[in-house]
């Protein structure tokens, strides 16, 4: 009987070529099926972002509105492709957190082996906070989706002896759009500093071929011009970009408080659209072992990285408290390092007894199920069901296009934002009472006109206060009555 060898099987060779294509494609159905059965509506942010995304016209350009560019235009190009409806404003999410779940992918792999790799992006793209980013159609998604690609560009780029060019080109362009998200422009001078600071990164830099590096400074120097010029006729947008609209100083640990909250509470922060807590205790402890684990080689670019980040993360928070989102990146690598640590003092445990190895298989995948899968409900059910966060979003526009067809529809609050319909609706939407034969009122008329009847009301399965649309219908009075 021929003696098989478990090396020459197929499962075996491609096993992470397999298990990454599983990942992917799971990780990709997940998302693009996910503003169906999350988050039930729009919350008040999404709707801002919508409206400010709708109407980014080159004037607006021109005149300064440079604040999440990147992010704004395909939120406009979705909106104007598919309607106002609340998948075309989540889809830019939808889109940009699949590429960031790719390249979170694609970071660890370049840092890690591939089984700890593999393990540790299954964790995090499958997270309770990575979802709600990619679920939620704001520009938030931006504040992960940046660095993460800078990190992996310059990962390309000092993991080689002789850097392609290209990726010092992609690295510029990736800075320059970067600096119009909120708070890039941190991280583009933490990205300067860190090379100038880590021996191994400034020997790598000093390595680099002259001409590349010279265009890539030139052009990243061009974007912060540029930046510099829309500034000094606009002083409001370097408000926007640094810290917050109406921020103060006393209110920085304040804020660090209300975004920590959501990671160290199991109930839900008032005000808050983030599920408590945001990250499992299994995760936050194997992230623990991690940074304890870094602690030995901490000067290796890699180990200290991470540590540094979680420092630049508590900073952002001080200006804006859902910037703690930025966790996702510092953590992916902790945890990353901890998986890592775990598997060594195992197989260090029985180096030479394969049986040990095959039999740690079932308590991993037990362990990394009670991980995953409590994340994924929790997600799934706490955005609909809990009614603390639920609370946080509106299926006002859902209720609309599902009830109206050629109404006149009287939306006093976010009237902008409702304007949008006509473009792809026979719906017109009024901020004030005019003589029509169906009006549909975004709540009750407190004063209603003696001529109007009230014919329906349509509410929503989902909320307490349930009444959304009044329906009146126009009746002349008759003289005499």
């Amino acid at each position: 009987m021929k003696k098989i060898i478990i090396s020459k099987l197929f499962l075996y060779r491609y096993r992470f070529v397999i298990g990454y294509a599983i990942l992917g494609l799971a990780f990709a159905i997940l998302l693009i099926t996910l503003p169906g059965f999350a988050q039930n509506g729009l919350s008040e942010a999404e709707i801002n972002s919508a409206t400010n995304s709708y109407y980014l016209g080159k004037n607006g350009i021109l005149n300064g509105d440079l604040v999440d560019l990147p992010y704004r235009l395909l939120q406009k190009v979705s909106i104007m492709m598919f309607g106002l409806t609340p998948y075309a404003i989540k889809l830019p999410s939808v889109v940009i957190g699949l590429l960031l779940g790719f390249l979170l992918i694609l970071l660890l792999n370049r840092w890690f082996k591939s089984n700890v790799s593999l393990l540790a992006s299954c964790l995090m793209v499958l997270s309770t906070p990575f979802l709600y980013l990619a679920g939620s159609g704001t520009p938030l998604i931006m504040l992960v989706f940046w660095p993460t690609l800078l990190l992996w560009l310059g990962s390309k780029i000092q993991g080689e002896k002789r850097p392609r060019p290209a990726y010092c080109f992609l690295f510029a362009i990736a800075m320059l759009l970067s600096i119009f998200t909120p708070y890039m422009i941190y991280f583009a001078v933490f990205c300067v500093i860190f090379v100038l600071v880590q021996p191994h990164l400034r020997f790598v830099v000093k390595g680099l071929p002259k001409l590349p590096l010279s265009i890539v400074g030139i052009i990243v120097l061009a974007g912060f011009v540029v930046l510099g010029i829309s500034i000094f006729h606009h002083p409001e947008t370097i408000m926007e970009l640094l810290f917050t609209k109406d921020f103060h100083m006393g209110e920085f640990f304040g804020n660090i408080a209300a975004g920590l909250a959501p990671m160290f509470s199991w109930h839900h922060s008032l005000e808050s659209v983030f599920l408590a807590p945001l990250i499992s205790l299994p995760i936050f402890a194997l992230a623990l072992i991690g940074l304890f684990s870094t602690t030995k080689g901490f000067f290796a670019s890699r180990n200290s990285i991470a540590s540094i980040l979680i420092v630049f993360c508590l900073i952002i928070t001080g200006f804006n408290p859902e910037a703690i989102v930025f966790f996702i990146l510092p953590f992916s690598i902790l945890v990353a390092h901890g998986l890592k640590y775990l598997l060594e003092k195992w197989y260090g445990l029985f180096p030479a007894n394969p049986y040990a190895r095959i039999s740690a298989l079932l308590p991993l995948t037990i362990l990394f199920g009670f991980m995953i899968l409590p994340g994924l409900l929790q997600y799934i059910y706490g955005y609909r069901y809990n009614p603390n966060v639920a609370d946080e979003f509106s299926d006002t526009l859902e209720v609309i296009r599902k009830n109206l067809t050629d109404e006149h529809l009287l939306a006093t609050k976010d009237y902008d934002f409702y304007k949008i319909l006509e473009a792809s609706t026979d719906i017109r939407v009024i901020d004030k009472i005019e003589e029509t034969e169906k009006l549909a009122v975004l709540g009750k008329l407190e004063d209603k006109p003696e001529q109007y009847t009230l014919s329906q009301i349509i509410t929503s399965p989902m909320r307490d206060n349930s009444d959304i649309i009044y329906l009146y219908t126009y009746t002349e009075k008759v003289e005499g009555e």
